[in-house]
């Protein structure tokens, strides 16, 4: 018996992706067998329900084609196999294993079986156009510039060192059990941020994500020390509200990141040293904070962050804790976007409740325009957490998250750990899981603070690096840069990749390629909506094409060094409407493509 099913392609499901809930859905699989068929079932069944499987019996419409109908009726996930009986035998149809869309594979036992997902939306989002349309910078503060003409460090912290030249590599003085004893500041701060804003708007930036702000006790500021003060070695509220008015005057937009689920344990809220006039949850039993905190043996023992002591997790359920944060009028939420703050970015997503999450976003909503963004390092519409399966993209929560899947892609396929069939169908299952304006305006990032430098991941080498800038700006999503980057920063892990900006010797050549990509983004904005399919050239080679309107751009890469002719037979255009394949062939049948070249062609119809 063969059996042939392709989630990608129309005429075996339609349509295409994740759906809004009520949205009929067609399904259809190929039969081909001697046998007398017995029964063709489709079987679903929706997230958890797994002991309420649906068996659609489907209706032959061809001699080999059998079709049904189902109409999701609830947002989230549902899974779905196949089921064929015929006189002699029963076979199953699934997906490859590790959940990857498009063609799948015969099972002989229904344990083997791996279902495809379909994801359904309880609403499609709508997000603000500066955003939908920007291009990104990720700026981690204390390492960017030092607004100060005299160049002297705000406030220094006690116990912290300052670096003797702003080209020393970061380090941690660490003790015995890991723990860091002294912080490491370069003295970056928001007037530097201000001072460097025709630099950036130069660069192509329109909006900046800055890692957190607020008062803390380390240099990365991800334990909160009080969320209503700018941390003083920034500057002060003075500063940041200056900083916000003149990046909205350059016609620039700020995205703040909003660390939620944890704590600094020196914190005004738990105050283990003492060091704020707050009676503090590790002090008494009768602080009003108290009860944010999870005590195993007050008030030595809690709750934490992967067990890291110095970051006492707070409990997401208290509703104290929720008012403060996004429930009140006076909370953090509304502080702070009241004062002019675009969006935010919520720092590890996974571990808040969707609940809270949404209790967020509605806050956020009663402001016109701005944006809520999550940390999930993997595809973010199936994750599971804790045991739980995470509802954050079906609406009315996170609008689009951090695409460290699509950073992966990026690396491997540059750097030859995955072949260029393999990058087709992953980027594909990222399209057909995704709600179309996650997949569409995801924020992409090929490095953060949380990662080594991408060019320390692609070995140091520039054409690759050229190529991975290239992607992230020619791909759907948000591109958003790490600082430094452009200037063809180096760097390890944590903290190797948060050195000080190279102000002094930046490349400046590298800083014009990647200006250049970012007017030719700005300057094709319709991309941004336009009809998206991937493609693949054999073993060798990558592409995409965009196409609205009589407008179309084709992106083709060598992701190897060697030179290679395109013949008709290596163009893999499966997912490309066929007047556009034929098109896209006779473009590039017999053009040579030169090793780690990058080629664009416009309006080739």
């Amino acid at each position: 018996m063969q059996l042939e099913y392709d989630s990608f392609q129309p005429q075996f499901k339609t349509p295409f992706g994740a759906v809004p809930q009520q949205t009929p859905i067609q399904f259809t699989i190929n039969v081909k067998t001697s046998d007398t068929i017995g029964q063709v079932t489709l079987c679903i069944v929706r997230d958890g329900q797994w002991d309420a499987e649906k068996d659609l019996p489907m209706t032959a419409k061809t001699p080999t084609g059998y079709q049904v109908s189902f109409t999701p009726t609830q947002a989230g996930l549902y899974f779905y196999y196949f089921q064929v009986s015929t006189s002699n035998e029963t076979v199953f149809y699934g997906c490859i294993d590790g959940g990857y869309g498009g063609l799948g594979v015969q099972y002989a036992r229904r344990e083997q079986v791996q279902m495809y997902q379909l994801t359904t939306l309880a609403a499609v989002e709508t997000l603000p156009k500066w955003y939908r349309e920007g291009v990104a910078y990720q700026i981690f503060v204390d390492r960017f510039y030092n607004g100060n003409p005299d160049g002297h460090v705000n406030a220094p912290k006690p116990n912290s060192f300052i670096y003797g030249r702003a080209s020393d590599r970061p380090m941690y003085v660490r003790g015995p059990g890991q723990d860091i004893l002294r912080w490491d500041f370069f003295g970056g701060n928001l007037r530097g941020i201000e001072a460097k804003i025709p630099y950036l708007k130069k660069l192509g930036v329109t909006i900046l994500y800055l890692t957190p702000i607020f008062q803390a006790t380390s240099n990365h500021r991800y334990d909160t020390g009080d969320y209503l003060k700018i941390d003083p070695v920034l500057g002060d509220l003075a500063d940041f509200d200056h900083l916000v008015s003149a990046l909205h005057r350059a016609g620039m937009r700020v995205i703040l990141d909003g660390v939620f689920n944890h704590v600094g344990v020196d914190s005004r809220y738990f105050n283990r040293s003492g060091h704020y006039d707050t009676v503090g949850a590790a002090q008494a039993r009768t602080s009003p904070y108290y009860p944010w905190f999870t005590f195993i043996n007050y008030p030595t023992e809690y709750d934490s962050w992967w067990g890291i002591t110095d970051l006492p997790t707070v409990d997401k359920e208290n509703k104290a804790y929720r008012d403060f944060i996004f429930g009140s009028d006076d909370s953090v939420i509304d502080y702070w976007t009241s004062r002019g703050v675009d969006g935010w970015r919520l720092d590890v997503a996974d571990e808040l409740p969707d609940d809270f999450i949404a209790g967020i976003r509605k806050a956020l909503d009663r402001y016109p325009d701005k944006v809520l963004i999550g940390e999930v390092w993997e595809d973010a519409s199936h994750k599971l957490a804790y045991g739980q399966r995470r509802h954050y993209l079906e609406g009315g929560g996170l609008q689009a998250v951090m695409n460290y899947p699509l950073r992966r892609l990026i690396i491997h396929v540059l750097t030859g750990t995955m072949s260029p069939a393999d990058w087709w169908r992953d980027l594909m299952t990222l399209k057909e899981n995704y709600p179309q304006t996650t997949f569409q305006f995801n924020f992409n990032n090929i490095g953060s603070h949380d990662t080594p430098r991408i060019l320390t991941m692609l070995q140091e080498d520039m054409a690759r690096l050229r190529l991975a800038v290239g992607m992230l700006l020619t791909l759907p999503g948000v591109p958003c840069l790490y600082y430094g980057d452009e200037a063809k920063m180096t760097g390890g892990k944590d903290p190797d990749n948060r050195a000080f900006y190279p102000w002094a010797n930046a490349d400046l050549a590298e800083i014009r390629v990647v200006e250049q990509w970012t007017h030719w983004r700005q300057n094709h904005a319709w991309l941004n909506t336009a009809n998206f399919a991937p493609l693949y050239l054999a073993d060798y080679g990558i592409g995409y094409v965009y196409w609205q309107d009589g407008q179309q751009v084709l992106v083709v890469i060598n992701v190897t060094t060697m030179t290679h002719e395109i013949t008709p037979a290596a163009c893999k255009l499966s997912v490309v409407p066929e007047s556009l394949a034929t098109a896209i062939k006779q473009r590039l049948v017999g053009q040579t493509l030169s090793g780690n070249e990058l080629r664009l062609i416009e309006n080739f119809t």
